[in-house]
């Protein structure tokens, strides 16, 4: 099931597992919270990239799906005192219950018009959350105090890199799958593989249940790293498209140059902050991004292969 997945592949991961978890003994502690923050990007970015860069259907509303996991946690735990070990699971399972309920007619439509029934549904959440239930929510100022799960840099750093390594580790070998392939299938041409005899509609489903629950696992861990949420913050367009930018320019459809996109990302806003306090480094960030995209269509990923293979 795995043809393409031979000793090398493992051998660079184990590598590369070696060298992150060595990186708390040789960095600084503010460039380990960049670090943990580039790590809950790439899980966001692998969630979109598995979804919309291996199917071609381009999802707006990602933060949708964040959004249910990081609310339902935060809900039970804060104002239900349900333990975090029991509402984590609890959130993966509502946004994967959630978003089917609602994306499952989207999933029936194509091209831009499924762009647009996913940003209507990010749109209807932030509205939600604020006119409903604001005993809940928290309405427009969201809920702080959370339970928060590690203290300090260290242990936030390594609970955020096993997320991202697994979350990572397990997509990569989906997409080597014939699963992956058949997926890969549908955004060169739906309906070759209709006619093939699979049926479309539940690999979409099925690449849209794993993408769902790695979101929301991804967003109930965020928020209790945070111990805050906030509509506005997470609603928010940049947001959106600071998780498309990353799956893009590092590679889409590849899982691994959606990572090497959160990092490269992160830290560039990071070092911008200085010099530009505002919005306007995303101004900067879109720059660099466009120009990466037109350079080289298959992002960082690709730029890293070729160099690899000339070396």
């Amino acid at each position: 099931m795995f043809a393409t997945v031979n000793w090398r592949h493992l051998l660079l991961w184990a590598v590369f597992a070696a060298g992150m978890l060595l990186l708390p003994e040789l960095v600084k502690k503010g460039t380990l919270r960049t670090i943990i923050m580039a790590q809950y990007l790439a899980i966001f970015a692998m969630s979109w990239d598995f979804l919309s860069g291996r199917t071609g259907y381009i999802s707006f509303g990602h933060p949708f799906l964040i959004g249910i996991g990081a609310y339902t946690t935060a809900i039970l735990s804060y104002r239900f005192g349900v333990p975090v070990e029991l509402s984590i699971p609890i959130a993966v399972a509502t946004t994967v219950v959630g978003s089917v309920l609602f994306f499952l007619p989207a999933l029936r439509i194509r091209g831009s018009y499924f762009a647009l029934v996913t940003l209507a549904f990010m749109e209807l959440m932030y509205q939600l959350t604020q006119v409903i239930r604001p005993d809940l929510t928290g309405g427009t100022r969201g809920i702080s105090g959370i339970e928060t799960l590690t203290r300090g840099a260290v242990n936030g750093f390594y609970l955020s890199f096993v997320l991202m390594f697994v979350t990572a580790f397990v997509l990569w070998l989906l997409s080597r799958s014939r699963l992956g392939t058949a997926l890969s299938a549908i955004s060169m041409n739906e309906d070759a593989v209709a006619g093939s005899g699979l049926n479309t509609t539940k690999l979409k489903l099925f690449a849209f249940c794993v993408s769902a629950a790695v979101a929301g696992m991804g967003g109930a861990f965020w928020v209790h790293y945070l111990g805050s949420i906030a509509p506005r913050a997470l609603f928010d367009i940049n947001f959106l498209f600071t998780i498309i930018v990353a799956a893009l320019i590092g590679g889409a459809s590849t899982i691994i140059g959606p990572m090497a996109g959160a990092f490269f990302l992160t830290f560039l806003l990071e070092y911008l902050r200085p010099f530009l306090p505002g919005a306007e480094r995303y101004l900067i960030y879109g720059g660099i991004a466009l120009l990466i995209y037109m350079y080289q269509p298959k992002g960082l990923f690709e730029i890293v292969s070729r160099l690899w293979r000339r070396a």
